[in-house]
């Protein structure tokens, strides 16, 4: 005797070897012996055997008809040999029975199950639902194919031009393309953005590290929304003494300046003005959602992001030749540079020059402090401010004579904010590894060193840690609240409650002199004005606001920090590139790893015997990756061992 029986899901025939009440031993048709329960037992049989029958059934039913099937059941629940017997006419046998059933349970959008082997054939618009979605499927499963096929073999779809960013950087994995592109790397053995760049769907290898940032950080784009324009500052007194500040000649957001008044006993009246966006910008207007939104501008060598609209920018900038709203730090000084008495006010500045880097480091620097030659605006304040900051950093024990480099990045001819030369370069053609053929669009790319803690770095950043921690000190005595950046055994972090920074050597530093370029420091604007004008500050206690903007300031701040020293490194490659570089010097900093001359580049070095920490070194360089921002850099020869 033999049985059909629903095992796992499956159905299956078996020879019966003991038949009891509740359960039956059976041989599968495979030879399997096993343990049915009598409830799992769907038909019993004497002819022919399971095989036959299994085999016989799987031919018919897949000539059965499912929609006839599906109209001959009715709205009715049956049961499967019911069906058969409708289906076939008179008592279909083994073979017709298990082909109905086979049909049945194959068909779940057309015969819901309601037990072993009943089934109640599925509503009218639920099959029709069911069968479009199956169509759906086909036809989507067909062009994933056609996708996955036409991107292995380098072609890009139309389908995928609009978002080949989007792929690459915040994919959707649930979408049709990311699963073509999927299919197509497993087929091509290849990377998601290796097979993009060989299908020429990337434009630029700048432009596909900027998109990687923009559609993390800015993904509704770096405009900004249709803002009320701020109300005018309110009238303010006016300073009495013009002022200058010293940036560089790229700066638009002119933070801060500087103004001397000399007394007839050797004594000097120092003013800080810092530009006070926190006068036009109200706590949770538009314009402050737009900045705690952004927190800090973006800079990267060939542009920026502003946090501020450029409108707003524009009217609190601290722009030469304009009374412009500040809030002042004055500062009186004794003859031997002792601080005597400090007082804040708002006041209207005005701003006599904006001294540029490039045109005032020949005129002043350290070979010409106090000696001859010709004249140049601000001299005397700019020398007799030479004098105070050397004193101001040895009295915060803090004095540096080793000489450091930073390094300037000019980028022209590069989106966004392009520059343009006269005579731009040549164009620079490849083949590079990972980039076959890229044109690099002529940009010119141009890193300069410079001196580290020259007289116009420690003038502009002794005057900076001054106002910073004595307005830290002012809120903290106060009992104020308000955004420190202090730093004990060795780490620094944001507080919201007064810490000293042991690094700078001052026992309060509250970031308060970039309001128009980071969050923190117009929230602490806006509570040194509260203080100086005798009004409640916007935050008081342990507001818990203060604590979200503190810490989403420092999620982005590092996140901008990270994309600004990615670029850098990526610019880097490039002026290797353009300038046919293939060797350079390089010093060890440990074991194979190596910061290259000339540039702000660390690298591993292969082939490189044991090093020690100073070694000097002669690398190669060469297999430019410019989207994994790599290259090979290989030992040449060691050119002297470290002091």
């Amino acid at each position: 005797m033999y049985l059909l029986y629903e095992e796992d899901g499956d159905i299956k025939a078996g020879t019966i070897l003991a038949d009891n009440d509740a359960s039956l031993q059976v041989e599968s048709q495979h030879g399997k012996r096993t343990k049915v329960k009598a409830g799992h037992v769907l038909l019993r049989f004497a002819a022919p055997a399971p095989a036959a029958v299994m085999e016989t059934a799987r031919g018919l039913a897949a000539e059965i008809d499912l929609d006839f099937l599906w109209e001959a059941a009715g709205a009715a629940e049956f049961g499967f040999a019911e069906l058969a017997a409708e289906y076939y006419g008179g008592s279909p046998g083994a073979p017709q029975a298990t082909a109905t059933l086979l049909a049945l349970h194959g068909a779940p959008i057309y015969f819901h199950k309601k037990g072993k082997g009943r089934y109640r054939a599925a509503p009218a618009d639920t099959l029709a639902a069911a069968k479009a979605a199956v169509e759906r499927k086909a036809r989507e499963a067909a062009q994933r194919a056609e996708w996955a096929a036409r991107l292995a073999q380098g072609e890009l779809p139309e389908a995928f031009r609009g978002q080949v960013f989007q792929l690459l950087h915040q994919p959707d994995r649930n979408s049709l393309e990311y699963k073509a592109l999927a299919d197509a790397c497993a087929a091509a053995g290849l990377t998601p953005v290796e097979l993009m760049d060989r299908c020429g769907a990337i434009p630029s290898s700048h432009e596909y590290h900027l998109q990687a940032f923009l559609l993390t950080h800015f993904p509704r784009g770096t405009g900004f929304p249709a803002l009320e324009p701020p109300p005018p500052p309110p009238e303010l007194p006016a300073a009495d003494s013009p002022a200058f500040s010293i940036d560089d000649a790229a700066t638009t957001e002119i933070d801060d300046a500087f103004s001397v008044i000399f007394r007839p006993d050797g004594s000097a009246r120092v003013g800080i003005h810092i530009a006070a966006p926190a006068l036009g910008i109200a706590p949770a207007s538009e314009l402050d959602r737009v900045a705690a939104h952004r927190l800090s501008t973006v800079y990267m060598p060939c542009g920026k992001i502003t946090m501020l609209p450029e409108t707003l920018v524009d009217q609190y900038t601290l722009a030469e030749n304009r009374d412009c709203p500040a809030l002042s730090l004055y500062v009186e000084v004794a003859p031997d540079f002792s601080v005597r008495a400090l007082s804040t006010q708002a006041d209207r500045v005005r701003i006599a020059a904006n001294l540029r880097h490039e045109t005032l480091e020949p005129l002043f620097n350290e070979d010409t402090i106090g000696a001859g030659g010709p004249d140049y605006p601000f001299r005397r304040e700019l020398e007799w401010l030479w004098g105070f900051a050397c004193h101001l950093e040895a009295a915060r024990g803090k004095a540096d004579t080793q000489q450091r480099l930073d390094y300037v990045f000019r980028v022209e001819r590069c989106a966004p904010g392009p520059e343009t030369t006269p005579e731009p370069p040549p164009e620079v053609t490849g083949p590079f590894p990972g980039r076959p053929g890229e044109r690099l669009e002529a940009d010119l790319v141009r890193i300069t060193p410079r001196a580290r803690g020259n007289p116009i770095d420690k003038v502009v950043s002794e005057l900076m840690i001054l106002a910073n921690s004595r307005w830290g000190a002012l809120l903290a005595d106060r009992d104020v609240p308000g955004v420190y950046r202090a730093q004990t055994q060795g780490k620094v972090r944001m507080s919201i409650k007064p810490a000293p920074h042991e690094g700078l050597g001052v026992e309060h530093y509250a970031w308060s002199t970039s309001p128009l370029r980071r969050y923190v420091d117009l929230i602490n604007q806006r509570q040194i004005l509260a203080v100086a004008r005798g009004e409640r500050p916007p935050f008081v206690g342990g507001d818990v606001a203060l604590l979200a903007a503190v810490r989403d300031f420092e999620l982005a701040y590092d996140a901008y920090a990270e994309f600004q020293r990615r670029m850098e490194r990526y610019w880097c490659l490039r002026w290797m590139i353009q300038e046919s570089v293939t060797e350079l010097e390089a010093g060890v900093i440990r074991e194979n790893l190596v910061r290259l001359d000339r540039l702000p580049f660390i690298t591993r070095v292969t082939g490189a015997p044991t090093l020690n920490p100073g070694d000097r070194v002669r690398v190669a360089v060469a297999d430019f990756d410019l989207l994994n921002i790599e290259c090979a850099c290989r030992f040449v020869a060691l050119l002297a061992p470290a002091a």
